[in-house]
């Protein structure tokens, strides 16, 4: 018995540490508009860390990630992007206005009408939150969808090592 609980914490710490099963490949291109109708595209965060964050304002799981993506973006400033994008017409101008004000999120929210979505994912149905992580030359680096097994990548401090690996990836890329 013991011996199969040691077994089986060691494969769920393995598939915590395993690269998503949507990495590994170049990241789809895209261009969405913001709540101020500026266009995000993402050949414009070519050489910085992206993290693309596909979430819902009325998933509590999503606004405990945006906090931690507001962290991110705070400690490792313009070396980083975050992009959260919604479905829309499911969360409009409204919903995301009231969901930036309340939780005081300054990385932007995208609306996408669901094509962009599909192309990450590769599916028409999905849990959200769902955070893409991107390296500077374009490539979707991991992912990782909400579960009990990564509580702590969308809700505590397990996403700043996985951002940290990339970014001493791209400077010994530099060197």
């Amino acid at each position: 018995m013991l011996m199969r609980t040691i077994w089986l914490s060691v494969l769920c710490a393995a598939s915590l540490l395993a690269v998503g099963e949507l990495s590994n490949r170049r990241a789809p291109s895209f261009s969405l508009p913001d709540m101020r109708g500026n266009q995000h595209d993402i050949l414009d965060y070519r050489g910085k860390v992206l993290i693309l964050d596909f979430m819902k304002t009325n998933c509590p799981h999503c606004a405990a990630i945006s906090g931690v993506l507001e962290e991110v973006q705070q400690k490792y400033g313009d070396r980083v992007a975050v992009l959260s994008v919604v479905n829309y017409p499911e969360d409009g101008p409204e919903t995301v206005s009231k969901y930036i004000a309340g939780l005081k999120i300054a990385t932007p929210v995208l609306f996408d009408c669901g094509s962009v979505a599909v192309s990450y994912l590769r599916a028409t149905t999905f849990d959200t939150p769902h955070v893409f992580l991107i390296d500077g030359n374009g490539t979707i680096r991991n992912d990782f969808s909400y579960s009990p097994m990564t509580r702590e990548m969308f809700e505590g401090k397990a996403l700043f090592p996985e951002v940290e690996k990339l970014l001493a990836s791209a400077s010994s890329r530099k060197k």
